[in-house]
């Protein structure tokens, strides 16, 4: 299959997410993929003019080495809010464009603006089009008063969609009360084989001074200020004498760095920042850990519907984790499964002295429930799907 994918964030620098693991498979498969994006960090590059020019980078790979991903970012206008209006005017050209050259046998949406223009398209072509919902993206646009025009295009595009994706049960059910024909869930992924719960993480603790009497809890993403992480950093400094053996670790960077540095400069000891690693070496790291944390802000609106890949890592190496009761998540998971669940991020504390002494077993649960998750078996069943959605065209 010849497949055009859509999205609005960075495909080449960002950690690799549901699309990225999906979509190098399918090319190391033999499929052919390309995929429009769009810098979304743009703001942290110094220099460059008003306009970033036209670029297509050959044969990308996120997470497997055998694939080859093309990726053609358009131009777009570097002035803050101006940006989002450009879209509509390059992302537009660019998709008639590969519509014409490329000739996809279907098209698959991960964003706002684009992926509208996109359904639009493809359905004057007679092409079938996909929208696949990992996030609640209008939540995302930083710009509140964008928001609800962000709403209004998810819910145009879910309604010209011939098929709605998501990865969650939580997300399938949004998708269906924003008028959906039609749904499926293809849930997230875990490479089993590198998320092994039998890696050795010593050579991790003994380069951040970890001990083997510690207990170390472990986050890793993007640093949002609602992540809870600064919260949870505060407590620790304040109660070190009730909570001597616990340690967090924070891998990744984001809006909430700096304050987390000066949490734990100002307290060192407890808060380890390792800034972004290779994802090639995360699961080393999370072996490292005993617990796994995902201490979110509970009314914050981006997470209500959605469940981070991660946790399904974090499970598939045995690890318990503490996370906040927000309704995907529970939904998703549920009880008795390796997650445990918490209301705000300062009980983070309590719930891990409590698990210290079963980590094995409550480990064991979270890995039992997620085996069956493995990416092989999720890329053949959304192969599959695509397959399927093509012939029916035909």
């Amino acid at each position: 299959m010849r497949i055009l994918v859509v999205q609005e964030s960075d495909w080449i620098e960002r950690n690799p997410h549901q699309q990225h693991h999906l979509f190098d498979r399918l090319s190391a498969r033999g499929h052919e993929v390309r995929v429009i994006d769009y810098p979304i960090d743009w703001r942290k590059d110094e220099g460059g003019g008003i306009m970033n020019p036209r670029r297509v980078y050959r044969g990308v790979h996120k997470v497997r080495e055998d694939a080859s991903v093309d990726v053609i970012r358009p131009a777009h206008l570097r002035v803050p809010v101006l940006d989002y209006l450009s879209i509509p005017f390059t992302h537009g050209r660019e998709i008639r464009r590969q519509i014409r050259e490329f000739k996809p046998d279907l098209v698959v949406g991960f964003g706002l603006i684009n992926s509208f223009i996109a359904s639009v398209e493809a359905g004057r072509q007679g092409i079938p089009f996909i929208y696949y919902l990992i996030d609640v993206l209008y939540t995302l646009i930083p710009e509140r008063a964008f928001q609800g025009l962000g709403k209004l295009l998810m819910r145009k595009t879910i309604e010209r969609s011939d098929l709605v994706l998501t990865i969650n049960r939580k997300l399938d059910q949004l998708a269906a009360e924003l008028g959906a024909a039609r749904t499926e869930v293809i849930d997230a992924g875990i490479d089993l084989s590198e998320f092994d719960p039998h890696l050795d993480g010593s050579r991790i603790r003994e380069r951040y001074g970890v001990g083997d009497e510690d207990i170390l809890l472990f986050f890793m993403g993007f640093l949002y200020n609602f992540s809870g992480l600064r919260e949870l950093a505060a407590a620790m400094a304040e109660k070190r004498e009730e909570y001597p053996q616990v340690k967090l670790m924070v891998v990744g960077d984001g809006d909430a760095y700096d304050d987390l540095k000066r949490i734990g400069d100002d307290n060192p000891g407890s808060l380890i920042l390792t800034g972004r690693q290779p994802y090639s070496e995360i699961p080393e790291f999370v072996a490292a850990s005993d617990i796994c944390i995902l201490p979110a802000h509970i009314d914050e609106e981006i997470m209500q519907d959605i469940v981070p890949i991660k946790l399904y890592e974090y499970l598939a190496m045995a690890k318990p984790v503490i996370a906040t009761r927000l309704p995907g998540i529970y939904m998703e998971f549920g009880e008795g499964n390796g997650i445990h669940y918490i209301e705000r991020p300062e009980e983070t504390l309590d719930v891990a002295v409590e698990l210290a002494g079963r980590l094995r077993e409550e480990g064991q649960r979270g890995r039992r429930f997620v085996e069956s998750n493995d990416w092989e078996t999720i890329t053949d069943r959304f192969e599959e799907t695509l397959r399927e959605l093509v012939e029916q065209d035909e």
